[in-house]
């Protein structure tokens, strides 16, 4: 039996997990979880699953928690970060699954790093901003760091199984280029956050469906694959397949081709990293139906390639310039999305800011809160004079 702990588990990340956990009670054990505000949900998983751990910095959710479960003496209603570090810690913890959404994450998964666990995980914005700090510390502490983003996993698999990246010749991530692929960025001032939220293939959170859709996610997840796979960004294409059937394609020096193919299901990755070194997992899952299957691939639209240009930058100089996309993309998202900005102007941000903030070559954890604190405040001065 493995024991489970999962950040952020209210949100789309961590409804896949549990639904893994619950198809698979006789293996998996949901020891915790953690969560911001969303107070129903988190209360519906408490007793879905008799939880015996449970943490929020929220005021608000530790009061409401207290009140609901104030005769659920099993129940530990955990308030203090010095008591969640301590919960992580215990022998019989055996996986993080680090879920939370966006730099917020980041805190969460560098304590999760400390522990010599293994962690799943899917907070990509914790290694871009950071990857220079959390893998080390991850070494240090010889915690093994699995991911469960859908393209980073399948990279994983396709490697030989001692992981050796020696005999790599190239990997390709795959996009699937959202709900505006055939649309040029300056079509796109028009389209409704509804629109937006649409995504063709996925069901995802709003800021992850945002960051398809512009294509920032396919960016992040090119950094984020640098650092988890510790190779040049030279090494990685991306290439557009609007099936969202193959999520990466390893090719090897002796010309062989290795993909992991699966209809689009968080669900999917995460079995497979829950399952690691065991028997996989048994999933209620769609099957790819091979006779109609039809399989196409294209280069990123021109118009994103200043985009792309950017990451691929990132990846070379390292230090906080992770951090200033990072914080320049999460205030263009969340200022789309509240009807600040049309869609298009997610670009110039982006681009505006990660032009205005200074780089730090050598960072450590203050710098990264410093450089995105920074970048925040840039960035919507930015919007604020094309709003």
């Amino acid at each position: 039996m493995k024991n489970i702990i999962v950040l952020g588990a209210t949100g789309s990340i961590g409804d896949s997990v549990l639904s893994v956990i619950k198809q698979n009670k006789n293996k998996l054990n949901l020891l915790g979880i953690t969560f911001n505000s969303n107070i129903s949900k988190a209360k519906d998983i408490i007793n879905e699953f008799k939880l015996k751990n449970v943490y929020s910095e929220s005021d608000e959710s530790h009061i409401s928690l207290k009140h609901t479960f104030k005769d659920n003496y099993e129940l530990n209603i955990l308030r203090d970060k010095a008591e969640l570090e301590e919960l992580l810690n215990k022998n019989d913890v055996d996986i993080i699954v680090s879920a939370v959404s966006g730099f917020a994450g980041l805190e969460s998964t560098i304590m999760a790093a400390k522990t010599g666990k293994t962690i799943l995980l899917a907070n990509k914005e914790s290694i871009v901003v950071a990857g220079d700090i959390v893998l080390p510390l991850a070494n240090e502490h010889s915690t093994q760091i699995i991911p469960i983003d859908s393209e980073h996993n399948a990279i994983f698999q396709c490697l030989d199984s001692d992981k050796n990246t020696e005999d790599v010749s190239k990997i390709i991530i795959t996009a699937s280029g959202g709900p505006f692929l055939n649309k040029k960025i300056s079509q796109l001032s028009k389209v409704t956050k509804k629109e937006a939220l649409n995504h063709p293939n996925w069901e995802m959170g709003a800021k992850i469906t945002i960051d398809s859709a512009s294509l920032v996610n396919k960016c992040l997840e090119l950094i984020e694959a640098k650092y988890l796979f510790n190779l040049n960004e030279d090494f990685f294409d991306l290439v557009v397949h609007p099936q969202s059937i193959i999520h990466s394609i390893v090719t090897y020096t002796d010309g062989s081709s290795i993909c992991q193919m699966s209809n689009p299901d968080m669900r999917v990755p995460i079995a497979h990293a829950l399952s690691l070194h065991d028997k996989r997992l048994s999933l209620n899952f769609s099957e790819i139906d091979f006779s109609s299957l039809k399989l196409t691939f294209q280069d990123i639209p021109e118009d994103r390639s200043e985009l792309v240009n950017i990451a691929r930058d990132i990846c070379n100089l390292g230090g906080s310039s992770g951090a200033i996309f990072n914080a320049a993309n999460e205030i263009a998202v969340q200022s789309f999305l509240e009807e600040q900005i049309t869609f298009d102007k997610i670009y110039e941000v982006i681009y505006r800011t990660f032009d205005a903030i200074p780089m730090s070559k050598n960072i450590d954890i203050n710098t990264v809160y410093e450089t995105d604190n920074q970048t925040r405040i840039e960035a919507k001065k930015v919007v604020k004079s094309i709003s």
